[in-house]
């Protein structure tokens, strides 16, 4: 039964569950206290309406949980059960606790386990294929709730209380079909009516879309819909318990025009998550507003659920209305589909959304960036439709839209014919992430698209992009704390750059084991790795990247407390800056030169370098840097028994920078 449909009847199950929570449990009856939260079950078969009551019973118990009702969704619309680590994942960014990128099943169920101590939650697990989904997801926290929604038993769970659903009561019946079809009809047939309940089982989904098609169609009467059902046939896949649900399916599908029957059909193809206009019209190659005008048709007729959105519809600056199917009718609109469309045509419907997809979020990462007048010239050029008004608003949508996006993403992959869109829509969404959300908030999910873009190249044997992806997920790891995991990771894009034959990539690789090696403590591993880095940059004659890679090596050698080889890096830094022109990098170099010094315990070398960085700083007009090299030589001449002259240079260097507190020398 669809969230905008009436709730009616259930009032034994609604008692039921309620008296089931406060009834002893095993563990209460041995004289344990319970360890970890209650589980109520509510198992029916799908568009019993099962969701609808396990969400009515939530508004009635949502005062007695203060601190909120958490939603995870456990199938995905082709039926395919969610991870749990993906659900673990949602419900901690939900409760405001971001989970590590790269975390695994395990540590992501910890730590939703955490999340929920000390609180007093309702969790709805909808639509669970099995156990072993909802068990690593159950509270430690007794206060919690847990609701369940599942097709069967969830044996594995300890202590779980099932409700089981069946039809609705006549009487409940007969209300749903009033709701949609008007109280008139009703009145004048109500065998025709009471037969129509009959027909359909008495499920809600069912009675819905038959209301639907009664409302649709003013001049038939209750008991045409009942001759309808009785005439329709059904596939051999849905006999059964199944069948009320597919002949009212059918009957609704029958009644429509061709163009929006199409538009149903199609939404199959529509990632998990809510879909919007711009969904349907790339599927169906139709424009938007004809298809906005379907799915508000669809919605009146039972067919689709609409998803609450912030802002008022049509509002300046209001996300786009966003509309679900029904989880019961997913799997019946993909048998619509593989009946009535051919697969060329499923594959470019498929293609066309894909690439819908794409354009906003080109918009979507361009919105962050509406200071830059060329820009804006590039937003004004797009098609109105697919422009947003400010960068919050492009934020929001990117917020709202993340679970269909990213499941877009991952059936592009899956898919294996449409490789190239599918690197293009990882890209493209990786670039608006990183333009939208702060580099925590964004980590997790940028690491499975990364995860994404290597199963696509290792598929279609693309080193550089192996390597790219290798490189970008070993980043995150180190971000992570994982860096014995990053350097495996850092030394498999290195083989990868190398067959690519990519410079870039080899150099980028070389300097990332050898980040990790120093971040690991192993500083002559990073030494030697750093300098294989720059053997290659040598032959390239890249200076400025020689002058960083000296430094590098010379920070790992002075770390080892390796004075002379500290010094010679640094001082090869220094000359290349030279060379370069670059004063600040050349005094920074000299500033390390100093220090070294300082360290190796030579004072009087260490003052007359710091002093010719000081006097290099003056010539790069660059305040900040003189007032930090000012306060390194003050250092070297308190240690060298100069007191009076390191309070000159300290006074020197507060005078340059007299607004502001006085840079720590390094």
């Amino acid at each position: 039964m669809g969230a905008s449909s009436r709730f009616v009847g259930r009032g034994r199950e609604l008692k039921e569950l309620r008296e089931d929570i406060a009834r002893a449990g095993l563990d209460t009856l041995s004289g344990r206290k319970r360890p970890c939260s209650r589980v109520l079950l509510i198992a029916g078969r799908p568009g019993s309406g099962r969701t609808a009551l396990a969400e009515q019973f939530a508004r009635q118990l949502e005062q007695e949980y203060p601190d909120g009702v958490l939603r995870a969704r456990l199938t995905d619309a082709d039926g395919t059960p969610v991870p749990t680590d993906r659900t673990a994942r949602a419900l901690l960014a939900e409760l405001g606790r971001p989970a590590r990128a790269g975390a695994d099943e395990d540590e992501l169920a910890e730590a939703l386990r955490a999340a929920l101590s000390g609180r007093r939650v309702l969790l709805i697990l909808d639509d669970a294929a099995g156990a072993e989904q909802v068990e690593p997801l159950l509270p430690d926290e007794p206060d919690c709730l847990v609701v369940a929604v599942s097709q069967g038993p969830l044996t594995g769970v300890p202590d779980v209380r099932p409700c089981a659903l069946g039809g609705l009561e006549p009487p409940a019946g007969i209300e749903l079909l009033e709701w949609y079809a008007g109280p008139t009809r009703i009145t004048c047939d109500p065998m025709a009516a009471g037969a129509v309940v009959e027909e359909c089982a008495g499920q809600p989904a069912a009675l819905v879309l038959v209301g639907g098609w009664l409302a649709a169609h003013p001049k038939m009467s209750v008991a045409d819909a009942a001759r309808r059902l009785r005439a329709l046939p059904v596939p051999e896949a849905y006999q059964g318990t199944a069948r009320p649900l597919a002949r009212a399916l059918w009957l609704a599908h029958e009644a429509l025009p061709a163009l929006s029957a199409r538009i149903l059909r199609l939404l199959a193809l529509a990632p998990a998550g809510p879909a919007d206009a711009h969904t349907a019209s790339a599927l169906a190659g139709c424009s938007l507003s004809a298809a906005q005008s379907a799915l508000e048709d669809f919605v009146a007729r039972g067919l689709l659920r609409p998803v609450p959105v912030d802002g008022l519809p049509g509002a300046p600056g209001a996300l786009p209305a966003q509309y679900q199917v029904p989880g019961c009718l997913a799997p019946m609109l993909r048998a619509l589909l593989e009946t009535w469309e051919r697969p060329a045509e499923v594959e470019l419907a498929r293609a066309r959304m894909l690439e819908r997809v794409v354009r906003q979020l080109h918009s979507c990462r361009a919105a962050a960036e509406l200071d830059n007048p060329s820009v804006r010239k590039r937003v004004a050029e797009l098609p109105r439709p697919l422009r947003f008004p400010s960068s919050r608003v492009a934020g929001e949508w990117l917020r709202s839209r993340l679970p269909a996006l990213l499941a877009a993403a991952r059936l592009a992959v899956q898919d294996g014919r449409l490789d190239t869109l599918a690197r293009r829509l990882v890209s493209a969404l990786t670039r608006a992430l990183t333009a939208h959300l702060a580099p925590e908030e964004a980590a997790a999910e940028l690491y499975g698209l990364h995860q994404l873009v290597l199963s696509v190249a290792e598929r279609c044997e693309m080193p550089l992009e192996k390597a790219a992806a290798l490189l970008n997920l070993g980043d995150l790891d180190v971000r992570a704390g994982r860096t014995g995991a990053a350097l495996l990771r850092y030394r498999e894009a290195l083989q990868a750059a190398r067959r690519s034959g990519d410079p870039y990539a080899i150099s980028r690789s070389l300097e990332s084991v050898a980040a990790a090696y120093q971040e690991l403590g192993d500083g002559q591993r990073a030494a030697d790795w750093y300098g294989r880095a720059l053997e290659l940059r040598l032959t390239r004659g890249e200076l400025a990247d020689q002058a960083r890679l000296y430094g590098r090596r010379g920070a790992v050698h002075t770390q080892a407390g390796l004075w002379g080889e500290a010094l010679r890096d640094w001082r090869a830094a220094a000359a290349v800056s030279r060379r370069l022109r670059d004063l600040p990098g050349q005094v920074r170099a000299l500033s390390e030169i100093a220090r070294v010094q300082e360290l190796a315990g030579r004072v009087q070398d260490a003052a007359r370098t710091a002093a010719e960085a000081v006097e290099n700083a003056r010539f790069a007009g660059d305040e900040q840097l003189q007032a930090t090299v000012l306060l390194r030589l003050a250092e070297v001449l308190e240690r060298a028994g100069d007191p009076a002259a390191a309070a000159l240079h300290r006074e020197a260097a507060g005078a340059l920078l007299p607004t502001q507190d006085a840079p720590a020398a390094r």
